[in-house]
């Protein structure tokens, strides 16, 4: 078993090392008050919407009982939260960013993610892969679970996808053969 602070630099380094090669935008993180943290990994994360209204988005994994290393407000890393697996936890200007790394094969394929949403709101599939928060009366997207990715270490690309399970978003991510360690990016803003 790893320690927790060696674990949080483990996951950071990983997740930076890709993020950096990716070469893409990616989302930064600030602070942001419209976001509350639970205490453990299950407890999740209550994120804004458009409407000013608030979605909850848990973690359901094996360990989800884990407590994070609070490394600053807006990052927050949960060490060992399924077999080979960290959660590294970011704090974005519209939302929240979950970094799923995956240390090596005996790792899940799918990570479960279940969402809480106001009365009037529902998640409507985007052909993106991604999923829309929709306020049923207006029709209008008030937030976004944008398609997922994953990248190895090599920075190639890894097949993740996202298929709700009842009121969980699931993200499969096809690590089979991928060289250790895999990121992979749940990512809601609104």
């Amino acid at each position: 078993m790893r320690h927790a602070r060696d674990g949080a630099a483990a996951a950071m380094n990983a997740a930076s090392r890709v993020l950096v090669a990716r070469g893409k935008s990616e989302p930064q993180e600030v602070d942001n008050p419209d976001v509350a943290w639970g205490q453990r990994a299950r407890d999740g994360v209550w994120v804004p919407t458009k409407d000013g209204q608030r979605i909850h988005i848990g973690v359901d994994l094996t360990a989800a009982d884990t407590v994070p290393q609070v490394l600053r407000p807006t990052l927050r890393v949960f060490v060992g939260v399924d077999v080979d697996t960290d959660l590294v936890a970011q704090t974005t200007a519209h939302g929240v960013r979950l970094l799923t790394v995956i240390h090596g094969p005996n790792a899940p394929m799918e990570f479960r993610f279940p969402i809480s949403l106001a009365d009037g709101l529902t998640l409507e599939a985007m052909p993106s892969g991604g999923y829309d928060v929709v306020h049923l009366r207006y029709g209008a997207t008030v937030g976004r679970f944008y398609n997922p990715w994953a990248g190895d270490s090599m920075f190639r690309q890894i097949k993740a996808d996202y298929v709700l399970d009842g009121q969980a978003i699931a993200m499969r991510v096809q690590h089979e053969g991928a060289t250790y360690p895999v990121i992979a990016d749940p990512n809601y803003a609104r």
